[in-house]
């Protein structure tokens, strides 16, 4: 798709000429995406949906200068994920993430384990499904940044690798290299779950 086919560009080229209703309806369309995108950096939805208003402010201000040199989206996300890697850069972020091969063992503090009823199979598949989901989101947030961005804006906004290396300003084989080893990653933490070496 040509920037001029992309109708979201021709909505923003309206907010550029002062169409405040444009500017709502891109907000509208994309500020739930661009709040879940921010809470896989950031943890909280509270801070994310304050990050995704930082998001549209800077899209809001930046409307003068817009150029349509490629999908709305694209640009979009360009402008949340310098945000998101920003917000990864301030103080209360640097705390080591849990590495992928931390050693096992709990502490005294940590709640116990849940188990789901014996006798329903349902349930516990269901506990274990939840259990697993809740594994890879750790997996995910324990990413370098660069390469979370690499992998969500591929697998889950559904980006080409052209846009991904648009979006976060390096070349395409770059973002092939950020995605291949975000995926060994996390293929490698689910397996050593799946193998019970991690908890």
């Amino acid at each position: 798709m040509q920037p001029g086919d992309d109708p979201d560009v021709r909505l923003m080229l309206r907010a550029q000429a002062g169409d405040t209703a444009a500017f709502q309806e891109l907000y509208a369309k994309y500020s739930r995406q661009i709040v879940r995108f921010a809470q896989q950096f950031c943890g909280s939805q509270a801070r994310a949906e304050e990050l995704a208003q930082d998001v549209f402010l800077q899209v809001y201000r930046a409307r003068a200068t817009y150029q349509a040199r490629a999908r709305f989206s694209t640009w979009l996300f360009r402008v949340a994920t310098n945000t998101c890697l920003s917000e990864r850069r301030r103080p209360e972020h640097r705390l080591p993430a849990r590495s992928l091969d931390a050693a096992e063992g709990g502490t005294e503090d940590q709640a116990p384990p849940e188990y789901a009823d014996g006798d329903a199979a349902e349930g516990e598949s269901t506990a274990l499904a939840r259990e697993k989901r809740e594994r890879l989101r750790q997996l995910l947030a324990a990413l370098p940044p660069q390469q979370r961005a690499a992998l969500l804006l591929a697998r889950a906004e559904g980006f080409s690798y052209e846009e991904v290396a648009e979006s976060l300003e390096v070349t395409v084989p770059a973002v092939k290299s950020l995605i291949h080893r975000a995926t060994l990653a996390l293929r490698e933490g689910m397996r050593r779950y799946d193998a019970g070496e991690e908890p």
